[in-house]
């Protein structure tokens, strides 16, 4: 490691440890080294426009007895998703207690049931892989844990003791069960901070030891090939009793470390931040350049529900239109479902009450549910919804005869936006709200996380109507966008100023101009007509999903239609 690199972490280490630093430095510098010779060389950009992440669970598809990784990489193969995705996000793959794989035992093993190390690095020569660092927190089950329960000083500030008198008002809640959860130690009775669940202990990252054991499980799952690392509930991270303990300064000092090393030693490696909440807060992972390479745009999937629900995207169009671009090396992780629920707080201050509580209404009326938190008032609100996509995107009442439009179109629009687009897994295959699992678990997040047997999801993809359809033009989709330059991460985003409130237009272009694409999204179950003038001011040629050329009459979008017109 040169030494701009070595100075570069050593500031981050005074901001995080003051005095005790440079004591710490030597040892990270250490580690980072001792890796260093295991990561290959950067070769080509961080992304391109064929970049496409799929987020899945390792044991998303399963038979019999085959490690269900192995199975994965088998549906990945026979569906030629290998074609459509670069980046395939693995959730959790390592031994868990709850929380789906969010309450990691072990952080250096693979599960056995899906499989080992062998099978990840299999899966990872077809496609890039993406792992979860979920720092935040640890299982209970842990030796981590367990060796604190028992004594072990090595454990023993690793984990945050609080007297249960302490005022902890001010914390920002994510949930609305007991911030602080008692165990029994071997020194008796101790309270302990524990944010997501009782058996979700968060780690005390004042204590240097823990972070140096973090950053060698960060660095050793670069060397086992990834790709992208997300930086798990990261906003979290810190504590300081009297604060909100949320996007506190050494939360995001921690980071910019992380970056740092990754600069030093790994600059080929993505950092993407998870922090579900308002836009300003969320983008603020950006830092100067030296944080996050990436971060979801969280406010995009309530923004898009609500359009469909009022079949009216004047906030999606507002926020569209101040989104500022990032800048250079940093860009959007796009989505609009995922392993956890559609999150509000990234809606505060973009939609009034009276559209908020339609969309609380809609999930309801759809099958969903609506998961709470805790506010400082001690009151519940609203935190998420918990609703497959393809439920969200259906409307009641109706005869469904638009449905699938409606769902690919909204995939459609997610793909075209500034960014690297990441589709989940169950919005792919188009599975609907998983009811019963939700209900057998107790766990609202579960109607959303469906695991299925490999010829289950076969014969749905065969013989299901409308999970067909939307499988097939997703992909359609897919192996469309990745030749288009315009959709480029890099590449400009304009929105195209309309007056129809159920229409967003927005225009991208490649990085060095050589390429237009022009993107209309009908929200409305009804026929749309744009500006006459759109057709001559972008020479509109050739409309790219249906692949067909562009007539002389009026511009028209079908009901729930999303185009991609190539501009001259």
């Amino acid at each position: 490691m040169n030494a701009e690199s070595a100075s570069q972490i050593q500031r981050h280490l005074r901001l995080i440890y003051g005095e005790q630093a440079d004591a710490i430095l030597p040892r990270l510098l250490q580690l980072a080294d001792s890796f260093e010779a295991q990561f290959a060389p950067p070769v080509g950009p961080l992304w391109t426009q064929a970049d496409v992440t799929l987020i899945t669970y390792g044991d998303q598809v399963a038979e019999d007895e085959t490690p269900t990784l192995e199975t994965l990489n088998r549906f990945i193969t026979e569906y030629g998703l290998q074609a459509c995705f670069s980046i395939v996000h693995v959730l959790p793959f390592c031994p868990y207690s709850s929380d789906d794989g969010f309450s990691v035992i072990d952080f250096r093993q693979v599960d056995p049931q899906l499989g080992n190390w062998d099978h990840l690095q299999k899966l990872g020569e077809s496609v890039d892989l993406m792992y979860d660092l979920v720092l935040n927190h640890i299982s209970q089950h842990s030796d981590w844990f367990q060796g604190y329960l028992h004594g072990d000083t090595r454990y023993a500030g690793w984990f945050h003791e609080v007297d249960p008198a302490t005022d902890l008002t001010a914390v920002t809640r994510p949930r609305s069960h007991p911030l602080l959860t008692p165990f029994a130690t071997a020194a008796g009775e101790r309270h302990l901070w524990t944010t997501f669940s009782a058996d979700q202990i968060d780690l005390n990252y004042a204590d240097p030891d823990l972070l140096l054991e973090m950053v060698d499980v960060l660095l050793m799952y670069i060397a086992r090939g990834a790709r992208v690392i997300r930086l798990d509930a990261v906003a979290f991270l810190w504590k300081e009793i009297g604060t909100t303990c949320l996007h506190l300064e050494r939360t995001h000092e921690v980071v910019k470390l992380f970056r740092a090393v990754l600069n030093a030693v790994a600059p080929h490696v993505i950092l993407l931040t998870e922090t579900n909440v308002p836009h300003a807060e969320n983008i603020s992972y950006f830092g100067n350049g030296d944080e996050a390479h990436m971060v979801y745009n969280f406010s995009l999937p309530p923004l898009l529900f609500d359009a469909y629900v009022n079949e009216d995207a004047g906030p999606l169009a507002s926020w569209l239109s101040g989104l500022a671009a990032p800048r250079a090396g940093t860009t959007w992780f796009n989505f609009t479902a995922s392993h956890d629920g559609i999150g509000v707080r990234p809606l505060e201050g973009l939609v009034d009450d009276d559209r908020f509580q339609r969309l609380i209404a809609a999930t309801r009326q759809r099958g969903g549910e609506v998961s709470m938190r805790q506010l400082p008032s001690g009151e519940l609100s609203p935190y998420e919804l918990n609703i497959s996509w393809r439920d969200a995107m259906r409307r009641p009442g109706h005869d469904g005869s638009l449905d699938v439009a409606r769902m690919l179109g909204s995939q459609a629009l997610m793909l075209a936006l500034q960014g690297v687009p990441a589709p989940y897994f169950h919005s792919l295959v188009g599975t609907p709200n998983d009811t019963q699992g939700m209900q057998e678990s107790g766990h609202a997040r579960r109607i959303n996380r469906k695991k299925y047997a490999f010829d289950e999801l076969r014969d749905a993809l065969a013989n299901d109507p409308e999970q067909a359809a939307i499988f097939a033009g997703y992909r359609t989709m897919l192996a469309i966008r990745r030749n288009q330059p315009a959709f480029h991460p890099d590449g400009a985003q304009a929105v195209i100023p309309l007056d129809d409130p159920g229409l967003v237009a927005f225009l991208r272009t490649s990085v060095d101009g050589t390429q237009r694409i022009v993107v209309a999204a009908n929200f409305s179950d009804n026929q749309r007509s744009l500006p006459d003038g759109l057709l001559g001011e972008f020479r509109l040629r050739r409309e790219l999903i249906e692949d067909r050329p562009v007539g002389q009459g009026p511009l028209l979008l079908q009901p729930c239609q999303v185009a991609w017109w190539e501009a001259g």
